[in-house]
């Protein structure tokens, strides 16, 4: 029912500026929490950042200062704003989707990738 559906991923320069976009698909739906998680390879995925439909945010500790979620409700779209990008961010970048009701639905991944 609900299909998230990442863009924005790609190669970039460490201290460049990625921006993702995450923009689920399907029935209507009510939407508590949106975010984005991100693995890379041997690692498990880990939180990088969340909105709640109140306008609550979290960071993940090693993002913070760098990275920005942005959430437009009315068009049912949460954003990344990635700066200062290390090659430790390299990753595969995951949208996430949250209903209390709904459910929990993830993205099929977008890949992240930061040269030296």
């Amino acid at each position: 029912q609900v299909q998230p559906a990442e863009s924005g991923g790609g190669l970039v320069q460490a201290g460049g500026s990625l921006r993702l976009s995450c923009a689920p698909s399907g029935s209507m739906f009510t939407i508590d929490d949106m975010g984005w998680y991100r693995q890379a390879p041997g690692k498990q995925r880990e939180l990088v950042a969340s909105a709640t439909s109140g306008g609550s945010i979290n960071y993940g500790g090693s993002v913070k200062g760098r990275f920005t979620i942005s959430r437009d409700n009315a068009k049912n779209t949460v954003y990344l704003q990635m700066n200062s990008l290390k090659p430790e961010d390299t990753a595969v970048y995951y949208c996430s989707v949250l209903g209390v009701r709904l459910g929990h639905y993830w993205g099929q991944g977008t890949q992240v990738t930061v040269s030296s």
